[in-house]
């Protein structure tokens, strides 16, 4: 008699690993049929799933027997389908929701561009101009309206959920203005704001992002008499001066962005002044796994790039900053307390 040796786990894991498309479309086909939102509290069969979304039961049974085994939906022992803590962050009533997230990250865009990670990485930039003859921002607004807004929802919910942590970790004794550079909606501002009865604030980004910034901080809104918005590039000017300064997620696209903004700030701000740098980072992250990931896709899409800690407060330290401490904001951004030299 024959013996089969088992599968060596390391060969398993591979194995599964460059399947890892067929995950991340299941999630999508999820999201797209309203999956998670159809399903309550209570397990529920295939069939009864299947004609709430309007779909065949089979291949919707085959779907979330997939889902379940990377843990999102679980299978109960009669074969009916119920939450895990997972499919339940893929419904549009979650709090801090990663619906639009997922959809982002699945994009169609996106299983054109993957496959020519091998040619990002020989030459160190975009692969966008070459697969859709022009810029990635130029395609999402003029060829993929969808996907547009799709990003635009996907970057509001990571910001509103970013932005409560920011407001809880920051300590603003001796703050009387601060100011959100690059700071898109605003909601870290709004948040801020929100906390802190005295604090003044200023919102800078370009115009067509400002236009929609977060309501609490327009014309009628409940902290508009305290916010001032500022439609601008922060690579040209900024134009504001400020106890504080935030800057969040914008030091990735390329270095020669991440100079003259820094140099702004520099240039603007009165000496003592801090500034407070919120990155993703590619090491020393307990979400090595996302930001890493990130990172590619950012080399994919703009030619950008994720920082290290090693790398960042190089950036910084050349523009002129003192770096005096780096903190955790949550399990996957980092917060750099800075200051403007005396």
């Amino acid at each position: 008699m024959t013996t089969v040796s088992p599968t060596p786990q390391p060969a398993m894991r591979l194995r599964e690993l460059v399947f890892g498309a067929a995950c991340a479309a299941s999630v999508r086909a999820a999201v797209r049929l309203g999956v998670a939102d159809a399903l309550g509290d209570a397990p529920a069969t295939a069939e009864e799933l299947a004609a709430a979304v309007h779909t065949e039961a089979r291949p919707l049974q085959r779907l979330l027997r997939a889902l379940s085994c990377y843990g999102i939906f679980e299978e109960t022992d009669d074969g009916r389908f119920a939450h895990t803590e997972m499919s339940r962050l893929l419904r549009e009533d979650t709090p801090n929701s990663l619906r639009y997230i997922s959809l982002w990250c699945t994009e169609p865009w996106t299983w054109e561009a993957w496959p020519r990670l091998d040619e990002a990485v020989r030459s160190g930039r975009s692969v966008f101009d070459d697969l859709y003859g022009k810029g990635f921002f130029d395609y999402l607004h003029q060829d993929a309206r969808d996907s547009a807004q799709v990003f635009d929802r996907a970057m509001t919910t990571s910001s509103r959920q970013s932005a409560q942590d920011v407001a809880e970790l920051l300590d603003l004794t001796g703050v009387s203005s601060v100011a959100d550079i690059g700071g898109g909606q605003g909601h870290v501002l709004a948040s801020l704001l929100e906390k802190h009865p005295d604090l003044e604030g200023t919102l800078l980004d370009l115009p067509h992002v400002v236009a929609d910034a977060d309501r609490r901080l327009r014309d009628g809104g409940p902290l508009a008499s305290r916010a001032t918005i500022v439609p601008g590039d922060c690579r040209s000017e900024i134009p504001v001066q400020a106890d504080l300064y935030i800057i969040k997620n914008i030091l990735e696209w390329d270095d020669e962005s991440t100079r003259l903004t820094l140099g702004n700030v520099l240039e603007v701000a009165r000496p003592g002044a801090r500034v407070v740098i919120i990155e993703n980072l590619v090491d020393d992250s307990p979400s090595m796994k996302f930001t890493t990931s990130m990172d590619l896709l950012l080399l994919l899409n703009v030619g950008g790039a994720k920082h290290s800690k090693e790398s960042l407060v190089s950036r910084m330290s050349e523009a002129g900053l003192l770096v005096h401490d780096i903190m955790p904001v949550n399990a996957y951004l980092h917060a750099f307390e800075c200051s403007v030299p005396g």
